[in-house]
């Protein structure tokens, strides 16, 4: 037996990979910016619009720039971050994927029953990705369980 101290599950991640991918960073800032651009452009036309608008325009508008911030703050929260996540951000993104394929496909119904065919579509797509992100999460975290962390 040697004398050598052991490593926990934490510090052998950390050697492993100390600070984020760069594709990871990449992710990070492409949804900060269009997060943020998105909800600058979603309010800027809302500000704008002639005369008052109906309600369901109202939440529209609401619910689009809502979902633009939380795009926003999700890439922000994911450009901060300098360790691994074990995929706690692709749980985070497919839960807002989730929450603006179902809004989005609510208020699209009610414009025009035609397009919950593809909202729907949309809403199981969003779905699947984040059970996917569940998954991967718990493997992970499995994994890091095993290793002693």
């Amino acid at each position: 037996m040697t004398d050598e101290p052991r490593l926990t599950a934490d510090e052998i991640i950390q050697r492993l990979e100390a600070t984020l991918s760069p594709w990871r960073r990449v992710r990070a800032l492409t949804a900060l910016l269009a997060g943020a651009a998105g909800a600058v452009f979603v309010s800027a036309l809302w500000w704008t619009e002639p005369g008052p608008l109906p309600g369901r325009t109202q939440l529209a508008f609401a619910a689009f720039t809502a979902f633009c911030l939380a795009w926003a703050c999700y890439g922000a929260w994911l450009s901060t971050r300098g360790t691994p996540l074990f995929a706690r951000d692709r749980v985070i993104a497919g839960w807002i994927a989730l929450a603006a394929a179902l809004l989005t496909t609510a208020l699209v119904a009610t414009v025009a029953a035609g397009a919950l065919v593809f909202g729907l579509a949309f809403v199981v797509v969003a779905a699947v990705l984040t059970v996917r992100a569940h998954t991967t999460r718990a493997r992970l975290l499995r994994l890091k369980r095993d290793l002693g962390g």
